[in-house]
């Protein structure tokens, strides 16, 4: 049986067309833009992790570790898909083909917080720093060997999900919306349900699409709010009976514990129906869960490719289709 070819890092136009293997995103028809799940500067080295769990350098990063200019990485960049490539392009692809990759680009740009972010993949960044370390020439770089010796393979990898705090086994990913349920499961009085324990499928999905539910992502508040003005404006008191409020509590590591317990409403089960019905209809049909995602995502809580995840499994009506 022939052997397969080399593996294509799917970097190109900027989206995923294959998710990653260790990712536990569904895979969906449409692509979807990359963003930045996880990232920080330690020293002048900047990394972090897209959201489809590929870990990255910047550029400037990836210069310190090869022990050259800044612009030296960017030329690598800007050649690397020139007809006739040049040696050192040409040398830098054949060591990553002999890892089994492609990548059709050396580096994928990204818009994150308002600013643009030149990500160089892992695999790509190796394929680099052995290049500068062994195979340059006059321009080989004693810092780029020694840096090599301490990063080959996939410690690379790991370093920089140890560095950002990025599990890619997804095992913490549950923690903080498992530790609110801890909190607040049997908070409610008797003959009352709240809107945190009836959030849980939006939430569910929301962690599987990749999401850091927590502090910055607490979507049942967005729900509790549209929630709470639709039964005031159509007077649902008179049909159900009145709500209530409960103590709700945060846990220690949400900025939100600070003020302990907070007052919420709950309300008559006899609502719960009415409720289900108008969070498909209204909700989630109606717009507000991609506006509430949307919100997010221009903050930089949330990547889109995220964002656009969720949205195609919870609300698919609400994707825009060129």
């Amino acid at each position: 049986m022939a052997s397969e070819g080399p593996k294509e890092i799917s970097l190109s136009a900027n989206r995923i067309s294959i998710l990653a293997q260790n990712s536990s995103q569904k895979e969906i028809s449409q692509e979807l833009p990359l963003g930045i799940e996880k990232s920080g500067d330690f020293g002048e080295i900047g990394m972090g992790v897209l959201s489809d769990g590929t870990p990255y350098l910047n550029q400037r990063g990836l210069a310190i570790l090869c022990g050259v200019e800044n612009a030296h990485i960017g030329t690598i960049s800007s050649q690397w898909n020139e007809t006739e490539p040049k040696p050192r392009i040409a040398k830098i692809k054949a060591i990553l083909e002999q890892s089994g990759l492609t990548a059709s680009s050396a580096h994928v740009e990204i818009t994150h917080v308002g600013r643009t972010h030149f990500c160089y993949p892992a695999s790509v960044c190796l394929a680099i720093l052995e290049y500068y370390a062994f195979d340059a020439g006059a321009n080989v770089q004693e810092q780029a060997r020694q840096n090599f010796r301490l990063l080959a393979g996939s410690k690379l990898r790991d370093m920089i999900y140890s560095r950002v705090g990025y599990d890619p086994t997804g095992a913490d990913r549950f923690k903080k919306w498992h530790d609110r349920i801890a909190l607040n499961y049997q908070s409610a009085p008797r003959g009352h349900f709240h809107v945190f324990n009836e959030a849980h499928t939006i939430i569910y999905e929301l962690v599987v699409a990749g999401a850091q539910i927590g502090e910055k992502t607490v979507v049942d508040i967005s729900i509790g709010q549209h929630w709470g003005r639709h039964w005031e404006d159509n007077g649902l008191e008179r049909h159900y009976g009145p709500r209530q409020k409960y103590p709700h509590r945060y846990p220690d590591d949400h900025p939100q514990a600070r003020s302990n317990p907070q007052e919420s409403w709950c309300y008559p089960l006899a609502a719960l129906g009415a409720y289900r019905q108008w969070l498909q209809d209204s909700y989630i049909d109606g717009g507000k869960f991609a506006g509430y995602l949307d919100g997010k995502v221009k903050k930089g809580d949330l990547a889109p490719s995220v964002a656009q995840l969720a949205i195609a499994t919870i609300a698919p009506a609400q994707i825009t289709r060129a």
